[in-house]
């Protein structure tokens, strides 16, 4: 197996790596309203992203034509600490950004099941495909909810597949989730993995090596243009 194409940009601060992110995160959305009126955002939550997100909340676009939507989302409240909903909420949608369109995943008191057939319809009625996606990953080598124990990881990491929401049951997860499938993510026009610490480089670079089977190599490996990869210590 040939190794999946991407670009690695390295940084010695995280501070700088969130900056240089938020500026390509930026332009990328800019042209995307330049070309088709408005742009379309899918993050992603965790402990990683808190400083990309406030240095993207204060860059000066047109936030008002932005669509941000959630690339996962564990099935607890906003108020959770655990809510990705909630860590955009706090950290992105602020400042500049607050003018931003957000469209959750996690719907309090509705089953996964029908949460997620819900979550696609929302989704589909937007302008597709997505202009950004920012990845996180694990040092499993999980990204989105697509978790190596997951009972329906082929059918999440399957590339034909017309999903645009499935739920996820995984014991490594935790909560059910619910993520974008890997054929909605690898159409994005960008695509961002954003990964912090010599744990995450290494778990990634073991993730490229010949014969490994981790869920971020099926993301790079189907991906129509090369992930930029953005790494700091």
């Amino acid at each position: 197996m040939n190794s999946a194409p991407y670009s690695w940009h390295a940084f010695a601060e995280r501070q700088d790596l969130a900056a240089a992110l938020a500026g390509h995160v930026a332009g990328r959305l800019t042209n995307a309203i330049a070309e088709r009126g408005t742009a379309l955002l899918a993050v992603s939550g965790g402990t990683t992203p808190a400083r990309f997100f406030a240095s993207l909340s204060s860059i000066p676009i047109a936030w008002n034509k932005v669509t941000v939507t959630l690339v996962d989302e564990r099935c607890v409240p906003a108020s959770s600490p655990r809510s990705n909903a909630g860590l955009v909420a706090a950290n992105l949608l602020q400042n500049a950004a607050a003018a931003a369109r957000f469209v959750p995943l996690y719907q309090e008191g509705v089953s996964i099941g029908e949460t997620s057939e819900a979550d696609s319809r929302m989704l589909r009625s937007l302008s597709w495909p997505l202009n950004v996606v920012v990845l996180g990953m694990g040092t499993d080598g999980h990204t989105a909810s697509f978790f190596p124990d997951a009972d329906n990881l082929e059918k999440l990491l399957d590339p034909s597949s017309t999903s645009t929401v499935l739920p996820v049951h995984a014991t490594s997860a935790g909560e059910p989730r619910l993520t974008l499938s890997l054929a909605r993510l690898v159409e994005a026009g960008f695509i961002a993995l954003h990964i912090e610490g010599e744990d995450k480089r290494k778990a990634f670079e073991t993730a490229m090596g010949p014969g490994a089977k981790k869920p971020i190599r099926a993301v790079l490996d189907a991906a129509g243009t090369p992930v930029d990869v953005f790494w700091a210590p």
